[in-house]
């Protein structure tokens, strides 16, 4: 018997020093990060709003770690490839998730078979601010204001259809048939940027795209502009009336954006991510660059973006039944 316990004792001093040893291992491996680069997926193509802004981000993340940022474009099935590919990456802050309302509000109501929990599989790391969502249309569609839109579209039921690039994009654009009683095509496409590729063509008529995306071309009249889908203006765009404004009551989308890791990143490693993405946010030349890109940018704690990812899951299911979609 005094050997079994003399054997136990030792088991258990054994098992003590390798339970001490993975942790400490782990404390180093976060005390020295990071000491290579850090990738950093995102669920949409090269061009879209989400990309653009997130490399100015990026690269002043990069220089304040003192490491290299490579942007991984992961674009397809709604944003849900790019966020799987997170979900199941080690959590230990090499692999991040630069994401929207697409993958973490509305893709739980606008798809069957979830790869992914919004909440479960992630960890909240920083907000970094709002992409405003804008209607435009093809330049040679002969209406000026929303109001004019609608008129048109009634007097042609079924001849005019609507470009989707993410999941605000669908939303938007069934909430506006919705409430306007418009009857039209839904156009979907894995990313924004190939969809105003063709409302530009004119193969398309409208799509709702987000500002940083959009801008170039409304600038370049390539297309027209006729309403914000926010509830107040967008201050990068104030001469532009919101949908609501416009007539169409009611309306009222936002779409966000943020960084995340796999579920179980390192306390240290999240708050030392989350201090430098929002010194790089809050800084007034990041958010003048920012702003010339369509994003209002602005940040806040981890506890603060865990709290609003819950919230919007909510608001998103409303505004995804409201506009009686259903899932695909």
């Amino acid at each position: 018997m005094i050997g079994l316990r003399v054997s136990r004792r030792i088991a258990g001093a054994a098992m003590a020093a390798a339970l001490l040893g993975v942790a400490t291992g782990a404390w180093a491996q976060s005390a020295g990060y990071p000491n290579r680069p850090i990738t950093l997926v995102l669920p949409f193509a090269a061009g879209s709003g989400t990309d653009t802004t997130t490399r100015l981000i990026a690269k002043e993340l990069g220089t304040a770690l003192n490491t290299t940022t490579v942007i991984d474009n992961k674009a397809g099935a709604n944003g849900s490839i790019a966020a799987s590919f997170v979900a199941r990456a080690p959590a230990d802050g090499y692999t991040l998730f630069v994401t929207t309302n697409t993958t973490h509000s509305a893709n739980p109501y606008l798809l069957k078979n979830m790869t992914y929990d919004p909440i479960k599989d992630f960890t909240p790391i920083a907000r970094t601010g709002d992409l405003p969502f804008m209607l435009v249309i093809n330049p040679e569609i002969p209406a000026n204001s929303v109001e004019e839109l609608i008129a048109l579209v009634k007097k042609n039921p079924g001849k005019y259809t609507y470009a989707s690039g993410s999941s605000s994009a669908i939303v938007s654009g069934a909430t506006f048939a919705r409430l306007a009683g418009l009857d039209m095509l839904h156009v979907p496409y894995k990313s924004s940027p190939p969809a105003m590729t063709d409302v530009i063509a004119g193969r398309v008529s409208m799509m709702f795209t987000d500002v940083p995306t959009g801008l170039p071309h409304v600038n370049a009249k390539t297309l027209k502009a006729l309403a914000v889908t926010t509830k107040y203006r967008s201050k990068i765009m104030p001469d532009l009336p919101t949908m609501d404004e416009a007539g169409v009551k009611g309306f009222d989308v936002t779409s966000w954006q943020g960084y995340l890791g796999p579920a179980n990143l390192p306390k240290d490693i999240v708050v030392k991510l989350n201090a430098e993405i929002r010194k790089i946010v809050e800084r007034p030349d990041i958010q003048k660059e920012l702003a010339g890109r369509g994003m209002e940018a602005f940040s806040g704690t981890p506890e603060q973006f865990d709290a609003f990812l819950k919230e919007q899951l909510v608001v998103w299911k409303n505004l995804v039944e409201g506009a009686g979609i259903e899932k695909q």
